[in-house]
């Protein structure tokens, strides 16, 4: 998995290519852990360039999202596919996360 961040003001934006599995889940988690320790509150997870997340991936960003909501911050989703969204409405996620077309809405929306 390819993770790229960028920073629009006070949001973190996490860009994430490839597949969020099994293998590299912890990539992600990490990468969170280190910016929420450093301060950040408010983060992007850009799945645009995602076509696949297993059950794993799946727990992960719930164990994300309640370790940034915990420490008073918010996660917000941004550019799942058609199948990615059916996943999230599938499992019900869609109610744990707010989740937007593109990062811009998703920024928008803080």
């Amino acid at each position: 998995m390819d993770l790229i961040q960028t920073r629009a003001e006070d949001v973190l934006v996490v860009r994430a290519g490839g597949q969020l599995n099994v293998t590299n889940r912890h990539e992600l988690k990490d990468l969170v852990s280190v910016a929420l320790d450093a301060g950040d509150r408010k983060f992007v997870l850009d799945f645009t360039g995602t076509g696949y997340i297993d059950s794993s991936g799946l727990g992960a960003l719930v164990t994300l999202a309640k370790k940034v909501r915990e420490s008073g911050g918010d996660v917000q989703l941004a550019g799942l596919n058609a199948d990615l969204r059916h996943l999230f409405a599938l499992t019900k996620l869609d109610t744990l996360f707010r989740i937007a077309g593109s990062s811009d809405e998703a920024l928008a929306a803080f």
